[in-house]
């Protein structure tokens, strides 16, 4: 009885540290990064899921593997980076931090990797923009082309976004549910 109650102080006692952490974690992004997105999602071992960045400027992607281990995969030559073809990757096992410079071509390529030591990972991704970037720049607002102005903005978030959003996911459980077939039948 008396493990079962050390156990249970244990694992509370695990419990508000993780929560301070997270909580912590939280404080620690700069105020000049402005919270664009929240995706959310899960992903099948040794599956991926494309996102597209269309936002121009300096991206921060700032994932978070909640349950088993996403990793993160980003081009400017390819919609579908994965581990054989990207330029910038984060595969650590919990959080994964990816920063997109500004001068990357749009659209950027976001794959999301499920690490195939889990059936199933769980991740949050927050993407921000780096207003500093901005702020930095804008003593340099006599050097954009004629044809476009300080005041234009090429920010592009839109249904285009979600649409491939959902088709990655769509792809995603059906890719899943064909392997489960194959499996059955062979």
């Amino acid at each position: 009885m008396a493990l079962c109650w050390g156990g249970l102080l244990v694992l509370a006692a695990l419990s508000q540290a993780l929560g301070s952490l997270q909580l912590s974690e939280e404080h620690s992004v700069p105020e000049e990064w402005a919270l664009l997105h929240v995706v959310q999602g899960h992903i099948g071992a040794g599956n991926y899921s494309y996102l597209r960045l269309n936002h121009e400027g300096r991206i921060i992607l700032h994932m978070l593997s909640l349950k088993g281990d996403a990793d993160l995969y980003v081009s400017d030559k390819t919609l579908r980076p994965n581990f054989d073809s990207y330029k910038l990757q984060s595969t650590t096992c919990g959080q994964d931090v990816v920063v997109v410079p500004g001068d990357f071509l749009r659209p950027v390529g976001i794959g999301i990797y499920g690490h195939p030591s889990y059936m199933e990972s769980e991740f949050e991704m927050k993407v921000f923009y780096d207003q500093t970037a901005l702020k930095e720049g804008q003593i340099e607002r006599n050097s954009y082309p004629s044809d476009e102005t300080p005041g234009q903005s090429q920010h592009s978030q839109g249904p285009e976004d979600v649409m491939e959003e959902e088709e990655s996911i769509l792809w995603t459980i059906l890719i899943g549910i064909l392997k489960i077939i194959l499996e059955i039948l062979f």
